[in-house]
Formats: C-alpha cells, sequence, structure tokens
C-alpha cells in the first residue's frame, strides 16, 4: 500500500514546519505577502510500551516517568490549558469520549493515567490505548469552526471545504464546496480558491484563508500528501490588535510511502528533534531526522511474529507479507503471490469459514530457502502454538499460482525444512496440508512435497496447474472438491507427459512430437550466428491503437535486463517470427556496445544505446519500449519516452513503488499525447504468436502449455500480474486459448484502466470474448458498466473482482496491491461484481465456478459459429539454457574448479564450514581464520596464537633485505601496491626468507632417520650442502636472535611437545662450536617448530603433516608475514615523496674490457681530468 496513515502528531509537525516554507506560485497572495501567520508549534507526545501492561506496579512506573519527563523537555505544559487525546488513528474520538478539553496537567496526567494500556472499542474495533497527543486548548466560538479536506483522485486533486466543522459537520460530500485541480491545471489562483470555496465565509477572513489554503495545498503537492483533513479548522475573527488567527485542531492525513526517496528528507527534518525545541538524538539516520513511522490501524497492532516478518521483508527484494487475523482460528495459509493470497482466502470466505481464517500473508519474489524457512517457520509456531489441540484439527493450505520465475523446488525446501522441525507439533494438533503450485521446476516440489507427506505422519495432498488455482480450498474444508478440472469437465487421467515440457524434450516422452521443429537440432558450429538486418519501415501510419502488438511489433528495452530480453526472443523464436520483437536496449549508465543472446540455438547480437535519441534514429520501426528504469528514474525516463511520442506509441512501465502524483502525471501526458501506457507495477502483456511484454508468461514451459505461442479468441485484463498467468491457463483449458491479455498493474493509478482494453478488444475482429478480473479497491470496474449498458461493448463479457473476503475482517486489511484497498462500499469486490452482473457481464458464484462459465460461454459461441475452432499447431520445441537444465537436474558436467575451504553460495560466507558470523562470535582471531582456510581445521588456541607470532615476527626485518629493496625502488618509480608487492615477493627463495619449507624437511628427515647431530652435520658437509635455517649474517650465540628466542621459550611453555626442536638445538651446538654465528635462525626456527605442531597437536594424522610440509605451507607464513612489512615499506615511500631511485656508481664494479682483473671505482672529478 502506497498511501499510509501517519500519526496527527507527525502531521501537525510537518505543516507547522513547512506551511511558510513550501513552495508557492509567485502570483500568489503567499508569494507576495502573507497573511496567515503560523500559530507557535506546541504539541506533547507519549508513546507507552505496552510491554510493561503483565505487572500492573511496573507499568504505573513506566507511565508516571514518561509524564514526569514530559514536564521536562515542554515545560509550557505546566501553565497552559490543554487538550489530550488518543493518536492511534481513532475517527470520531470526541464521540467515543477520548478527548479531554480546557484541562492543566495535573488533570491530563490522571487522565492519561486512567486510560494508558485499557482496551476499548471503538466503532466495533477493540484496541489499545497507548499512545496520546497533548497541545493547548484554544477557546473558540463555535461559529469559527470551519472544515477542509484534500484529497486526491485519478483526475487529480479535491479540495473540500465548508464553514460549518466540528463535532457535528455532518455529511461532507453533500454539504462541502469543491474545487478540483486537474492533473494538467495550473496551481489554483487566489481568486479561483475564493470563488470556489469562500463563499460562506465573512470577507473579513477571506485573506488569511486565501493564503492558508493556498499553503497548505502546496505543502499537500510538494511533501506528496494523498490525504489531508482538518476538523476542525479554527480562525478566529480579527480584531484591531491582532489579524484572523488559523488553527488546525483535529488532523488525519496520509502520504505516500512510496515517494519517501523524494519527500522522506522533508518529512524528517521537519520532525528532527532540534527543529522541535527537543534535544537531538545520539544516533545518525540517513536523512536529517527520525524516519516516518507509519502506525498500524487502530485494533490492528503489529504482533512479535508480524513485525518479524516485517524485518525480514525489508531485508530482501522479495515481498513476505503477515497478518494475524484469528490466532486461534484454524485455517492457516502460506500462499505465493499477491493476487493468489487474495483468491484463496475469498474462497475460504466464500465457504462460510472466514471467522476460522488465522492468517492472510504472501512470499513472493523468489524468496531464498532461508527467507522461505524462516517465514514458514513463523506460521507454525503460531499454528501450533495452543497448548489445547483444536478439535477438528487445523488446515494448513500452501498455495499459489504459476510463478514466473521463482524456483518452486527452491523455495519449498525451505517449507519442507519447517515442517519437518515441527513434525511432532503438527500431528498432536491434527494438521491437514493441502498443496497446489505451478511455476518453474514446480514438479520437483510437489514431488518433495508428496515424498515428506510419506514420512512427516501428517496428511498432505499436493496437486499442480491442471487443478484450478483455488480447488484445494474446497477439499480441505469440505472434504470434496466442485468435481470440475480448468476445463470445468470431469478431471480427467493423468496425462502421459511428466509436465515438464522442458524435461519431456530433452528426455523424451510418450507424447508424439514433431520432428520438423525449429529447434529439432543444433546447427554447425560454422553456423552459430544469426544476423538480422535493420528494417527501413517506420512506425508512423503503421500503427493502429486497437491493435498495439502485432507479429512485427518492434521494440526497446529500457534497462539492462538481459534476463528479459532473452525471454522475448525465445517467444519470438517458438511464434516463428522472421525478426526479435526486441531492436536495442538503452541503458545510460555503459557506453555504448552490443550483446549477445540467443536466436533459438543460434546466437545474435542487440545493440546497446546510452541515449535514447540514438535508438529512434537507428530504428525508425520501433513504436513500443518496456521501461525497466526503477521507482526512483521511471518518471524522469518515461518523459523523456514522451518527447518521441510521434513514433513511440506504447510504453509498458514494470517498476512498482512509483509515487502516485508521478504515475498521474504520466498517465495524463500519455493522454494528451495518445501514447498507450500499461503500468506502472505490472508484468507487462502478451498478444500469443506476436509479442510478448518482458517477463510476461514466465519461462518458456509456461508459455507454450498454455498454447501462448499462437492466438486463440479470448482477451483479458487482470489487475495482478501474477493472476495473469493462472488466466493464461485456464482460458487455455477451458478455450481455444489466449488471443491478448494485459495485466495493467496494481497501484491506484495505473496508465491505463480495464476499459481501455476492453474497449481495444471489442474493435478487433480476432477478439470475441472479453474476460475482466478485477478487485477490491477502486471504481474503474463501473466504467465498464456503462460501456455495456450503452452497447459500447457487445461482445461476451466475463468478470470476477476479488477481495470478497474483506468484508469478513473487523479491521482494515491491505492485500496485496496498493490499490487494493475499498475506501468506501462503492469500492468492495461484492459491490463490484453485483454491478457488473447488473449490467450483463456474466459473473460465476464464486472464483471457482470461472473456468465453468468460460467453458459454457465459448462452447455457446462455437456453437453459434462466432469461434470457428481451428486445428491445433504443432507444439514447439522449446530451447532450454544450461544454467536451467542444471537447476533442474537434467544434465550433468565436472566443475572446473573444486574448493573445500569457502562458501559463498549461502545466506552466510563459510570458513571450512563455520560461518562468518561465528568467527566474530568466538573471536578465533587471525590465526583461528588462518587454520580454517590453510588446513580446514580448527586449531588449538595456543596453535592459533603461535601463527600470530609468527606473522608478527615475519612482518619485516628493515629496509636493506633483498624483498623490501625490491618493493622501496619499485615503489620509487611510481608503480602501484600490487606491483610493488610483488616485486618484493619474487624475491623470496631458498636464500631469503624461503627455508621455512627446507630447515623443516632437513631438520625432520634427519631426526626420523635417528642420525645423531653430529651425524647430520657430518653428512650435510660431504654433500656440499648448506644445512637450511642454521646461520645469520649478525647474530650469534653471545648476540642472539630475540625473534628466536620468543618463539622457542613459547613452544617449551605451550606445545605438547619439540622433538625437533630439541633436535636442531643439538645440531646448533656442534656448528656454533666451528663458527659463532652459525646459530639456529629464525626461517629454522619456525619452520622445525611448526613440524613439531603439525605432528604433535593432535590435530593431523602423521601423513597430513608431512604433506603440509612438502607443498610450502610453512613459506606461506614467511610471505603472509612479510607482505605486512612490504606493504608498510610502500606506504612509506609515498608518504615520503620519494623520487625514482638510481643505485649510485661508485657502489658498482664496472668490470669492463682492460679491467676485468679489478674493481674499476671512477669518480667524476678524475673522469673530468681525463677528459681534459
Amino acid at each position: 500500500m502506497s498511501a499510509k496513515a501517519v500519526r496527527e502528531y507527525d502531521g501537525k509537525l510537518l505543516l507547522a514546519h513547512w506551511l511558510l516554507r513550501a513552495p508557492v506560485p509567485a502570483t500568489s497572495v503567499s508569494a507576495t505577502g502573507s497573511k496567515f501567520v503560523q500559530p507557535a508549534t506546541r504539541l506533547a507526545h507519549v508513546a507507552i510500551d505496552t510491554a510493561f501492561l503483565h505487572d500492573q506496579v511496573v507499568f504505573s512506573q513506566h507511565v508516571k516517568t514518561l509524564l514526569d519527563h514530559l514536564e521536562q523537555t515542554h515545560p509550557w505544559l505546566l501553565n497552559t490549558k490543554l487538550v489530550a487525546k488518543p493518536d492511534q488513528l481513532i475517527k470520531r474520538r470526541g464521540k467515543s469520549g477520548l478527548l479531554l478539553l480546557n484541562a492543566d496537567w495535573a488533570a491530563v496526567r490522571t487522565w492519561i493515567t486512567a486510560h494508558a494500556g485499557k482496551d476499548v472499542v471503538v466503532d466495533s474495533v477493540a484496541g489499545v490505548l497507548k499512545t496520546f497527543l497533548i497541545e493547548p486548548f484554544i477557546p473558540h466560538p463555535a461559529n469559527t469552526e470551519y472544515y477542509i479536506c484534500i484529497n486526491s483522485d485519478r483526475d487529480g486533486d479535491n479540495i473540500l471545504f465548508t464553514h460549518e466543522g466540528g463535532i457535528e459537520v455532518g455529511d461532507v460530500d453533500a454539504k462541502a464546496l469543491k474545487l478540483q485541480v486537474k492533473v494538467t491545471d495550473a496551481f489554483p489562483t487566489t481568486a479561483a480558491i475564493q470563488t470556489s470555496l469562500l463563499t460562506h465565509v465573512p470577507a473579513a477572513k477571506h485573506d488569511v484563508l486565501i493564503d492558508f489554503i493556498t499553503r497548505l495545498y502546496a505543502v499537500y503537492i510538494d511533501l506528496h500528501f494523498t490525504y489531508l483533513e482538518i476538523n476542525p479548522l479554527v480562525v478566529l475573527d480579527p480584531t484591531p490588535e491582532h489579524p484572523a488567527q488559523v488553527y488546525y485542531l483535529d488532523l488525519a492525513a496520509k502520504v505516500d510511502q512510496t515517494a519517501e526517496f523524494e519527500a522522506g528528507p522533508k518529512w524528517a527534518f521537519a520532525r528532527a528533534p532540534q527543529n522541535i525545541g527537543l534535544v537531538a538524538a545520539g544516533s545518525q539516520g540517513v536523512d536529517a531526522g527520525p524516519p516516518m513511522e507509519f502506525p498500524a490501524p487502530f485494533g490492528r497492532e503489529l504482533t512479535k511474529e508480524e513485525a518479524y516478518v516485517q524485518e525480514l521483508d525489508s531485508k530482501t527484494g522479495a515481498s513476505l507479507k503477515l497478518t494475524i487475523l484469528n490466532k486461534d482460528g484454524r485455517i492457516w495459509t502460506m500462499v505465493a503471490g499477491g493476487g493468489a493470497s487474495v483468491v484463496y482466502s475469498d474462497a475460504i470466505a466464500a465457504l462460510g469459514q472466514a471467522n476460522e481464517l488465522a492468517n492472510y500473508g504472501e512470499y513472493s519474489g523468489a524468496p531464498t530457502e532461508t527467507q522461505t524457512y524462516e517465514y514458514a517457520k513463523t506460521i507454525l509456531d503460531l499454528m501450533t502454538r495452543s497448548p489445547v489441540p483444536h478439535p477438528l484439527g487445523k488446515v494448513l493450505i500452501i498455495g499459489g499460482g504459476i510463478a514466473n520465475f521463482t524456483n518452486v523446488a527452491s523455495t519449498f525446501k525451505g517449507i519442507v525444512r519447517a515442517l519437518t522441525e515441527f513434525k511432532q507439533p503438527l500431528i498432536a494438533h491434527k494438521v491437514r496440508i493441502f498443496v497446489r503450485r505451478g511455476g518453474p521446476n514446480y514438479q520437483e516440489g510437489l514431488r518433495s512435497m508428496r515424498q515428506l507427506g510419506e514420512t512427516l505422519g501428517v496428511e498432505i495432498q499436493v496437486f499442480g496447474p491442471e487443478t484450478h488455482i483455488t480447488e484445494i480450498v474446497p477439499l480441505a474444508l469440505t472434504g470434496k472438491t466442485s468435481g470440475l478440472d480448468q476445463s470445468g469437465h470431469a478431471t480427467p487421467s493423468t496425462p502421459l507427459s511428466s509436465g515438464n515440457l522442458l524435461q519431456d524434450q530433452l528426455l523424451g516422452n510418450n507424447t508424439p512430437h514433431n520432428s520438423g521443429s525449429r529447434a529439432s537440432s543444433p546447427p554447425p558450429l560454422e553456423e552459430r550466428m544469426t544476423y538480422f538486418q535493420d528494417s527501413n519501415e517506420t512506425s508512423e501510419g503503421g500503427h493502429d491503437e486497437n491493435t498495439p502488438f502485432t507479429a512485427h511489433t518492434r521494440s526497446f528495452i529500457y534497462g539492462m535486463q538481459p534476463r528479459a530480453v532473452q525471454g522475448m526472443l525465445d517467444f519470438d523464436f517458438i511464434c516463428k517470427r522472421e525478426v526479435p520483437s526486441v531492436a536495442a536496449m538503452v541503458y545510460p549508465f555503459g557506453g555504448a556496445h552490443v550483446q549477445k543472446f540467443y536466436w533459438g540455438t543460434k546466437e545474435t547480437l542487440l545493440p546497446v544505446f546510452t541515449s535514447l535519441d540514438e535508438a529512434i534514429a537507428k530504428f525508425p520501426e520501433v513504436d513500443t519500449v518496456v521501461n525497466f528504469a526503477s521507482c526512483r528514474s521511471v518518471y524522469d525516463s518515461t518523459r523523456e519516452i514522451f518527447k518521441h511520442s510521434k513514433q513511440i506509441r506504447t510504453i509498458s512501465i514494470i517498476a512498482e513503488g512509483v509515487p502516485e502524483r508521478r504515475a498521474r502525471q504520466i498517465l495524463w501526458e500519455a493522454r494528451e499525447r495518445n501514447v498507450l501506457v500499461i503500468g506502472p507495477a505490472t508484468v507487462g502483456g502478451i498478444k500469443p504468436g506476436c509479442f510478448k511484454i518482458g517477463n510476461t508468461g514466465g519461462m518458456m514451459d509456461n508459455i507454450v502449455s498454455s498454447k501462448l505461442y499462437r492466438a486463440g479468441s479470448v482477451a483479458y485484463v487482470s489487475k495482478s500480474g501474477g493472476m495473469s498467468n493462472e488466466l493464461n491457463n485456464i482460458i487455455s483449458r477451458t478455450t481455444d486459448g489466449v488471443y491478448e491479455g494485459v495485466a495493467i498493474g496494481g497501484d491506484r493509478y495505473p496508465g491505463s484502466t480495464f476499459i481501455d482494453h476492453l474497449l481495444r478488444y471489442e474493435k478487433d475482429p480476432g477478439c470475441k470474448m472479453l474476460v475482466l478480473l478485477g478487485e477490491v479497491g477502486g471504481v474503474e470496474e463501473y466504467k465498464v458498466c456503462e460501456a455495456i449498458k450503452n452497447g459500447t461493448i457487445r461482445k461476451p463479457v466475463i468478470a470476477w473482482c476479488i477481495g470478497t473476503c474483506a468484508k469478513m475482517f473487523a479491521t482494515e486489511v491491505q492485500f496485496g496491491h496498493a490499490g487494493a484497498l475499498a475506501q468506501s462500499d462503492l469500492e468492495t469486490a461484492d459491490a463490484k461484481n453485483r454491478a457488473l452482473r447488473a449490467a450483463g457481464v456474466i459473473v460465476p458464484e464464486t472464483f471457482e465456478k470461472l473456468p465453468l462459465v468460460l467453458a459454457q460461454t465459448y462452447q455457446a459461441l462455437v456453437k453459434k459459429g462466432i469461434i470457428i475452432v481451428r486445428p491445433e499447431p504443432e507444439t514447439p520445441k522449446i530451447p532450454i539454457d544450461y544454467s536451467w537444465a542444471q537447476e533442474l537436474g537434467l544434465v550433468r558436467k565436472p566443475a572446473s574448479f573444486v574448493s573445500t575451504i569457502c562458501d559463498d553460495r549461502g545466506q552466510e560466507l563459510l570458513y571450512a564450514g563455520m560461518r562468518i558470523s561465528d568467527v566474530f562470535k568466538e573471536d578465533i582471531g587471525i590465526g583461528g581464520v588462518l587454520s580454517l582456510l590453510w588446513f580446514k581445521r580448527r586449531l588449538p588456541e595456543y596453535a592459533c596464537k603461535f601463527i600470530e607470532m609468527v606473522l608478527m615476527l615475519t612482518a619485516d626485518h628493515g629496509p636493506a633485505v633483498s624483498g623490501a629493496h625490491n618493493t622501496i625502488v619499485t615503489a620509487r618509480a611510481g608503480k602501484d601496491l600490487v606491483s610493488s608487492l610483488c616485486a618484493g615477493l619474487l624475491t623470496i627463495g631458498d636464500r631469503f626468507g624461503g627455508a621455512l619449507d627446507g630447515a623443516a624437511e632437513q631438520f625432520s628427515s634427519a631426526y626420523d632417520k635417528s642420525l645423531s647431530p653430529r651425524e647430520f652435520v657430518t653428512s650435510m658437509r660431504k654433500q656440499n650442502k648448506l644445512i637450511l635455517g642454521i646461520g645469520h649474517k649478525i647474530k650469534s650465540r653471545t648476540n642472539p636472535d630475540l625473534r628466536v628466542e620468543i618463539i622457542k621459550n613459547y613452544a617449551k611453555a605451550h606445545f605438547p611437545s619439540t622433538p625437533v626442536l630439541d633436535y636442531a638445538l643439538a645440531v646448533e651446538t656442534i656448528t656454533t662450536s666451528k663458527k659463532d654465528n652459525l646459530i639456529l635462525n629464525v626461517d629454522g626456527a619456525i619452520g622445525i617448530l611448526f613440524v613439531d605442531l603439525l605432528r604433535n597437536s593432535g590435530a593431523f594424522t602423521r601423513e597430513e603433516a608431512e604433506e603440509y610440509i612438502k607443498i610450502g605451507t610453512l613459506n606461506g607464513l614467511f610471505v603472509l608475514g612479510r607482505t605486512i612489512g612490504f606493504i608498510g615499506h610502500f606506504l612509506d615511500q609515498k608518504r615520503l615523496k620519494q623520487g625514482l631511485y638510481r643505485h649510485p656508481w661508485d657502489d658498482i664494479s664496472y668490470l669492463t674490457p682492460g679491467n676485468e682483473l679489478g674493481r674499476t671505482v671512477a669518480s667524476l672529478d678524475s673522469i673530468n681530468k681525463k677528459a681534459a
């Protein structure tokens, strides 16, 4: 839902800050000299935490503390007459006794203390009082009370005003004066406001009211209000000392939540603590103030579980919704898709079971397995929480429409996991489960559910798209179905195919197939590319507004959407189009290039332009744009497309969340330019055999199963994109198929409406039947009624409006779409179904009987000869992408790489099976991470500490060593960090730093052969080999290397044993007796100690320990440690801004001819003398 109610407190703060700041036209009174004086902003907000209600003593203290604090932050409370009232979106508070007037602070404290946490019933809705608003009392005579309301509809904004306001305002619609500001109108003039609204207001108040209304409407526009009501609006009479004063006493408002990216900073700034006289909070938000809060309707406070699902939803691009209707109900639903969730609730209500419906919600938009698991677990927990099982048991309906791209098997994994976890509670509560789903890989998903039913101990009945979407509801609740399948006939026997067209075509089945299909065999390698010549035909004069889509329609895709483009090209291919329906893509954020796509099993190239102007110039035949721009940019990009309206005649806007004001501006400009706009918030539409918009129809197996590759006789229009797949399925099973289908989008102001498309279908001779799937909210269906009554539409119309269950709910429930909420009785689904039936539309008794009336109407038209049944063409072969075939488990190939240390595919990164969150939670440190990634196991804490010590000891050894020297020289040559680091690392080897592995191998081998230390030294001398790890240029026995001493002492204190170290120290005794500096150096000590660690820690087998030594693990420690120092030297040189290094001549021996035997050192002076 986009229009969200805000608290009176927040609404008044918005007005207080912006009434004198919002931009107004330069010609208005407000711009030339204000008559309205903003009253001082004095508002106090009391938000009580009802979590303390279980303990009345604690709760009473909590309320007292809040009120005491209020005295400190709002001292004006102590000396002002006050008004106190609940601020929880409660209507008619005065008539319900929830208003305290003209009271001092002591009385207000007593009143709030008495009402806080109390259950009250307002208009049959029960709720708990927990939020209050306190403001100054404004004494005034009754004749100074006025009423003003601004609201919006498809045509524009309406300003309603009456001079009789207050609690007894009565029927506003009947008595109020009205000023309509159409979308295309200029800002209302002072004269228009005066003559339209103020005819019954004393002239002395005209100026101030004109100014106030002007400013109020400016704020309404600028802050994206969708509704703003003030009653009473008090305008005190002017006096010689004071002009007329305006006070807005009671306020109700809604703002457009989807416009938060535009107006959010202004909402926040007006409510920032520093702007309302309070101390600023310490935390920094995204704006200069707190984000707008949208409270739940009174009586519908979020439960802990609803809040949890809401939090899950906020962290994902998928949609997860949950509303608890009756926690003790026996019927629970877990439904995929917004439209589908409504029809399931309708079906339950139609059977008289609405009082047993426990929840409303949906999961859609391809949630991950983990997200689905968390969602399912939350519902199952609620369902089985009661300590006493329901005597009739409980029912869980896992339903959904036919998905576009959601991998059904993947999402079902999360549900299966949750069901398995709740096995015993499900059995205890005698839960029966009914499943119906369709879409990509649904066969595997349903198979997993059937398998679960065999082991879970709970009844699970499973159905696919061959069953009507809500047929499982009567089966679950009454034990029997309608007895009809999707075609309105008795349920047929199981088909010969697997149900998976892709699998059948790849692996074969018993269904006959046509060997002459275009995709029957792959092309030779030399014919893998297909090229299409550009058409020189222009669209001007060739576009028929009644048939915007034909087999020759070509389009631009605005945005980088390769998946949608490939889907459109696959559709084109199986429809046997000669050229692709996509001419090019327009993507402003990248350079011009070409993208490769498949045309059947061949490949083709499509250009990508950075501007629409370039694309238009290149392809004059294109007359359609599918706009995938985001909700933030779609308004500007669509306005840009409108500039080419002589050529572009159809625009589809896919984005959800387009601000309502922007959507209205788009639709009105489209009307002026005579451009057809489908959307916003639409999946698009489809003309079978001709053209597919974006992702409409889902994947190719669904398109083929619904026979969308050839034209039928039935055209439909729907609000819901998800339900359009169901209509494709139902219509293909009950009639000769779809002629055209459009999903206009679920927002309040779609660019085109039901009547726009039905009138097109009426004029199109290829279309014989019309289908309308409406929903609760809006009044567009009544225009269809009028068109049928006056004879404009003569073809048979079958219609149903979903959302009939809404009347069963005690509180307001927002269904899946932004526009799916009745604002009046006229907008209810029941009222619209009655009106359609009265107008002569064929309206089934329930949505479950829609297939039956479709079949009956179709057969009647066939019998009359209006529809001539044509032979069914051959079913086309479907090219299948390798990646999707692999996901379905239809093909296999060896992996190019194998990784056993890290996994980044899930919700959380894993290091050798350990979650990254646990890495920090258990504080395993760098040594622990290294143990996981190098050794694939957790090492003991002393071992991890030793690893960290090695890294610290080897980090650097000064700028003179070869690695650091190379790094410094490279850095001074102006090279980057990586290049300089690599120059240093490449010097590491046996002579510099790379002796760790060698020392470990030599000493451990001698120890294992039981050579005495002296025998080892003697054998190495006889072989003329150096003992790696022995010797130091500077350090000696009398001047020991402290680095070696540190790790020796640590090992002696913490290692289980150090036999190889002891052996090496004995060798050192022999070598130092010959020369004092032949000591065990740091490389040798590290290598030898690591052998002791690997062999004696208990974490490795002997074979594993030897392998780690052989594969270079120990040298890796030196490389990793020394990298720290090399980077330090690089940064040091850059920080010092050192120039290019050139080695001095006097430090080089030039052995030139004639001086081969000696070192030639020449100074510049001697060279100059010789030259002289």
